[in-house]
C-alpha cells in the first residue's frame, strides 16, 4: 500500500510550490495596483497646481492683450511689438496646455506616470508663458519710464490718482444707470472693467503712499509701476465710457440681422418647396424651424418687457442666420448635383446601351471563342443598365450607367482579344 502511494510526497510539494506561485502572482499584481493608486494620489498636488498655473496664465494672456491695444494707442505698433511677441508665444504654450489638461479631463484612463508627466508639462508651458509676458512687461515699463521725468511724475501722480477715482464714480453711476436699461449680462464687461479700475487704482495708491516727499535713486522705477497702474485704470475707464454707444451699435446690429433674417426664411421657404428631393427638404425645413422658434422666443422675450442684452441678441442673431445660410447652401449643393446627374443622364445611357451593343455583337460573332471573363462583363453591364433605368434618383441612375458603359468596355476588349487568340 506505501508503495502505491509513493507519488503523493511529490504531489504535495509541486501542489505546494503551485499555490505558493499563483499567491504570489496574486500579491505581486495587488501590489502593483496598489503603487499604482499611491502614484495617482500623490500626483493630485500637481494636477491642481497645473490647472491653477492654467487659470493664472490664461487671466495674464487676456490682460496681455489689453495691455497691447493699450501700448500701441502710448508708443505705436513697433514699441508695443516685444509684448505681442510675447503674447503670441505665450497662446502658444497655453494652447499646448490647454490640450494636455484635456488629456487629463478626459474620461481614457491614464497610468500615473502619464497624468505625472502630463502635469508637470503644463506646469512649464505655463511658467515659461509667465515669464515671457513678465520680461515683456518689464521692457515696456522701462519705455514708459524714460518716457517720464520721475520728479515731475511723482509729483504729478498724485492728482492724476485723484482725477481717475472721480471718473471711477462717474463709471460706477453709469453702469448703475445702464443697469435700469439691459440684462446684467450686457454688463458683465462694463462690471469687470470696474473691478480692474479698483485694482489698479488701489495698487497705485498703496505706491504712493509708501512713496517719500523726497526724490529718491528708485524713484524713477517705481514712478513707472504707478503711471503703468494708472494707464491701466484710465484704459479701462475709457472702455466702460465706451460701452453705452457699444450698446446702441449692438441694439442696431440686431435690428438688422432680424430684418435680414426675415428676408433669408422667405427665401428658404421658396427654396425648401422647389427642392425635389424630400429628404434634402426636410433637412431645410428643420433649419427653417429652429430659426422661426428663434425669432418667436425674441418676440415674446420683448412682449414680455424683460431687460434686452444687445450683445447676446446680436451674436444670437448671427448665429441663427450663419446656420440658415450653411442649410441652404447645403441644400443648394445638393439640388446642384441632382440637376446635374439629370442633365447627364441621358447622355450616360445612350453611351452604355451604344457600347452595350458593341460588347454583344462581339460576343455573338465569337460564339464559342469568346471566354467567361466577357461574357460575365456582359452580363453586369446590362445589369446595371437595367438598374439605371429603374433608380429613380438620378445620381444613383447615373453612377449606374457609368458602371454600365465600363462593364460594356471590358466586355468588349475580352471579348475581341478571344475572338483575335482563338483565329491565330
Amino acid at each position: 500500500m506505501a508503495d502505491g502511494l509513493w507519488w503523493l510526497p511529490s504531489l504535495l510539494v509541486f501542489g505546494g510550490a503551485a499555490v505558493a506561485f499563483v499567491a504570489a502572482i496574486v500579491g505581486v499584481r495587488r501590489l502593483g495596483r496598489r503603487r499604482e493608486l499611491a502614484d495617482l494620489e500623490g500626483g493630485r498636488a500637481a494636477e491642481v497646481r497645473a490647472k491653477q498655473l492654467i487659470v493664472e496664465t490664461d487671466e495674464r494672456v487676456r490682460e496681455a492683450r489689453r495691455e497691447i491695444a493699450f501700448a500701441e494707442a502710448q508708443f505705436g505698433a513697433e514699441a508695443a511689438r516685444p509684448v505681442r511677441e510675447a503674447s503670441e508665444r505665450a497662446e502658444r504654450w497655453l494652447r499646448e496646455a490647454f490640450l494636455l489638461q484635456q488629456r487629463l479631463d478626459d474620461a481614457e484612463p491614464d497610468t500615473a506616470a502619464e497624468r505625472r508627466s502630463w502635469s508637470e508639462r503644463i506646469a512649464g508651458l505655463c511658467t515659461s508663458a509667465l515669464g515671457a509676458l513678465d520680461q515683456a512687461e518689464q521692457a515696456l515699463g522701462a519705455r514708459r519710464a524714460a518716457e517720464r521725468g520721475a520728479g515731475a511724475t511723482l509729483a504729478e501722480l498724485p492728482e492724476t490718482a485723484a482725477r481717475l477715482g472721480r471718473r471711477r464714480a462717474d463709471a460706477a453711476a453709469a453702469l448703475d444707470r445702464l443697469g435700469t436699461r439691459f440684462r446684467p449680462t450686457a454688463l458683465v464687461g462694463g462690471r469687470a472693467a470696474l473691478d480692474r479700475v479698483d485694482l489698479s487704482l488701489a495698487a497705485a495708491g498703496a505706491a504712493l503712499a509708501a512713496t517719500g516727499p523726497a526724490a529718491g535713486a528708485g524713484d524713477a522705477e517705481r514712478a513707472a509701476r504707478i503711471a503703468a497702474d494708472l494707464d491701466r485704470a484710465a484704459a479701462d475707464l475709457d472702455a466702460i465710457d465706451r460701452l453705452e454707444l457699444e450698446l446702441a451699435d449692438a441694439e442696431r446690429a440686431a435690428e438688422q440681422g432680424m430684418r435680414r433674417l426675415d428676408a433669408e426664411l422667405v427665401d428658404a421657404r421658396r427654396q425648401r418647396d422647389a427642392l425635389s428631393e424630400p429628404e434634402d427638404a426636410r433637412a431645410l425645413g428643420e433649419a427653417i424651424a429652429g430659426v422661426a422658434e428663434l425669432i418667436g422666443g425674441a418676440a415674446a422675450a420683448s412682449a414680455a418687457t424683460e431687460l434686452p442684452d444687445p450683445f447676446a441678441e446680436r451674436d444670437r442673431l448671427d448665429a441663427a442666420l450663419d446656420r440658415l445660410e450653411a442649410a441652404r447652401a447645403e441644400a443648394r449643393t445638393a439640388q446642384a448635383r441632382l440637376d446635374g446627374a439629370r442633365s447627364a443622364l441621358g447622355g450616360a445611357l445612350a453611351i452604355a446601351e451604344s457600347q452595350l451593343g458593341v460588347a454583344r455583337a462581339l460576343v455573338e460573332r465569337g460564339r464559342g471563342l469568346v471566354g467567361a471573363g466577357a461574357r460575365t462583363r456582359l452580363a453586369e453591364a446590362e445589369r446595371q443598365l437595367v438598374i439605371a433605368r429603374q433608380e429613380p434618383d438620378p445620381v444613383a441612375a447615373l453612377d449606374a450607367a457609368r458602371r454600365a458603359a465600363a462593364r460594356a468596355a471590358d466586355a468588349e476588349a475580352l471579348a475581341s482579344w478571344d475572338a483575335g487568340a482563338g483565329r491565330r
